[in-house]
């Protein structure tokens, strides 16, 4: 049985900086390109008009920005997964992409293999961040809340996790839930503990309470 090609949508301003990408990604197995951007605004309207998989957004375009275009798209195709293409390996970009839904950050400098395993993660409802600042993103964001890293710093489909985790489901009746494998479920809950800074089921639950993210029994 022959999977459905991932469809992506190009957001980048630099037309060369898009052939580029382009062309990595018509060297990869079920990788189809649906549209190319050079505007927040353009990106915006190719996620309406051809409700593609994955949008690649940079930051910096004419117009409104990547991040703004990224918020927008979670609220209006929350099934559209946006993966940031940047040159910034700073906190503060990665933290602001995260809260703007964006579900993997890449840097433009990154080895061409990880494009593809950014795309194969995201898919499989797993988020992704280059391995140059995901660590150093994570400890930041503790330090800068005193030890406590904000659920922000999480995705929508980890929130999700998280809330049914804490409310008691079990890995198996998470999976049937979201629709996921048992095995996905798994690696979300390690994702979550890793960025969490957590090492248990029972701290998930204390930490969701504490964040608002399940409202407290009675």
């Amino acid at each position: 049985m022959s999977s459905s090609p991932i469809r992506v949508v190009l957001a980048d301003d630099h037309a060369l900086v898009r052939a580029g990408i382009r062309s990595l990604l018509g060297a990869m197995h079920d990788v189809q390109v649906v549209g190319e951007a050079a505007s927040g605004e353009e990106a915006l309207q190719l996620a309406e008009r051809e409700r593609p998989d994955v949008i690649l957004m940079d930051i910096a375009m004419k117009g409104i920005t990547g991040l703004e275009a990224a918020a927008r798209v979670r609220e209006r195709q929350p099934e559209v997964r946006v993966v940031i293409l940047s040159m910034h390996s700073g906190e503060e970009y990665v933290l602001q992409a995260l809260r703007a839904g964006a579900v993997g950050y890449l840097l433009k400098d990154a080895a061409t293999g990880e494009l593809e395993l950014a795309l194969r993660s995201v898919m499989r409802g797993e988020s992704w961040l280059s391995p140059a600042v995901s660590r150093q993103v994570v400890a930041g964001y503790a330090q800068h809340l005193g030890g406590e890293v904000g659920p922000d710093v999480l995705t929508a489909r980890q929130r999700e996790v998280l809330k049914l985790v804490a409310a008691g489901k079990s890995t198996k009746e998470i999976a049937f839930l979201l629709n996921l494998s048992v095995k996905t479920v798994e690696t979300h809950r390690a994702q979550i503990m890793e960025r969490l800074g957590i090492r248990d089921v029972a701290g998930l639950v204390r930490y969701a309470l504490r964040t608002g993210l399940v409202p407290p029994e009675g």
